[in-house]
């Protein structure tokens, strides 16, 4: 038993149809650009996070670098001041 079905409403399925096959490459596209955005998004804060821990290395660095320095002096004078204190 065959029903018709009323053209209004074939037609209507048809440009729903349409608009949906018409509007895919548009949202995939957006899609795409959502994603790459993300993951630009994403290796900036891993860059940003990497130069603060260089930051803090360098930081580390410079400090045992001082202090060896002025540790060097200390122990220098401290030999000297010995040497005099027992040479008189």
């Amino acid at each position: 038993m065959a029903t018709t079905v009323n053209e209004q409403i074939t037609d209507a399925v048809t440009q729903s149809n349409v608009k949906v096959v018409a509007e895919a490459p548009a949202v995939a596209l957006g899609n795409v650009y959502q994603a790459a955005a993300h993951s630009t998004g994403i290796m900036f804060e891993n860059a940003v996070n990497s130069q603060n821990q260089q930051n803090i290395l360098s930081q580390a660095a410079t400090t045992q670098g001082v202090m060896q320095i002025y540790s060097m002096d200390t122990i220098a004078d401290a030999i000297s001041i010995a040497k005099m204190l027992g040479a008189s």
